[in-house]
């Protein structure tokens, strides 16, 4: 049994690999979904990762899909207490910005859609500068009063506003963020490493990052002269054509052979190796593609294997 991770200050027990689920409901259909997180749950994972507006960008969708699969299935299994669900706010066509009245009246329509009483870990998906951290950490710190949310997190936050807002939360003695997600993997370090990764280590927060295989570019698949039918095919490949990236793929092939894994697993072995990071996300539209992911749980990487995949990506 691969043992769950403290989420940051909080009580919540994570698995360290987090299901993304901006799939579900847009190339995962419900069936498929369902098959998903059937498998993730069978081999002991409970972190579920999802957003309001997910997946609002696709044809005749409207946002709010991912849900309602996810509402869908926990209803169907019975089994609400056994996972944890973070969702987001501020991105949903209906329910745009961070405005106290907005998060709230947000916050109700994804405890609809999920078909559950309470939110385990929610959060301001992207940061609106315009909104003061107080009016935030407040209308939070309301939800977790009246028990709709249990902890709540930050998402695509400069640093400068995630300082303010923990000052806030410790000043007034309101809820805190307990978690950070963001975009960081083997090819994009300084999205997070230096000042927001301090902050986070500093304020005792958990690191739950997203983009944790760069669009799929880290699973190995996108290889010079190779085409990919994909829709984040054009995104991930971007990575070819610059020189890191071709070394990262070198490093992770060497450490992948080493241990006879996928190279999926090493980028996220290297990544929940990481000061602060509790659980990578990663999604999967089929049951075929989990077991690679699956693995971070059990793959521990060597410190010269580390520093190898840490100097490649450099």
């Amino acid at each position: 049994m691969t043992s769950l991770r403290t989420l940051g200050s909080s009580d919540l027990q994570v698995f360290p690999l987090a299901l993304g689920g901006n799939v579900f409901g847009w190339t995962a259909d419900e069936a498929q979904s369902f098959a998903v997180l059937d498998a993730y749950t069978a081999a002991g994972g409970n972190f579920i990762d999802t957003a309001d507006s997910y997946s609002a960008w696709a044809d005749g969708n409207s946002g709010g899909e991912s849900e309602t699969v996810i509402g869908n299935w926990l209803k169907a299994r019975g089994n609400r207490s056994d996972v944890v669900i973070a969702t987001k706010v501020s991105q949903h066509p209906e329910y745009p910005g961070l405005s106290g009245d907005n998060i709230k009246a947000a916050a109700d329509a994804s405890l609809r859609r999920l078909g559950t009483d309470c939110i385990d870990l929610y959060f301001t998906h992207f940061d609106k500068p315009d909104v003061p951290v107080e009016e935030i950490v407040g209308a939070l710190d309301e939800l977790v009063k009246a028990g709709k949310v249990r902890a709540i997190a930050a998402s695509n936050i400069s640093p400068e506003r995630l300082r303010a807002s923990l000052e806030f939360s410790d000043r007034e003695g309101l809820a805190r963020y307990v978690a950070l997600q963001p975009h960081y993997n083997l090819v994009s370090r300084g999205t997070y490493e230096g000042e927001l990764l301090d902050i986070a280590s500093q304020g005792g927060l958990a690191a739950v990052p997203y983009y944790a295989l760069a669009s799929g570019f880290l699973t190995g698949k996108y290889r010079p002269g190779a085409t990919v039918d994909s829709p984040r095919a054009a995104g991930a490949g971007k990575h070819l054509r610059s020189e890191r990236g071709l070394r990262v793929l070198a490093a992770l092939d060497a450490v992948a052979e080493a241990h006879g894994v996928p190279v999926a697993t090493v980028a996220l072995a290297w990544l929940a190796a990481q000061p602060t990071v509790v659980a990578p996300i990663s999604s999967a539209r089929t049951v075929e593609q989990l077991p690679a992911l699956l693995g971070v749980a059990d793959l521990v990487l060597t410190e010269g294997e580390l520093g190898r995949l840490s100097e490649a990506s450099a």
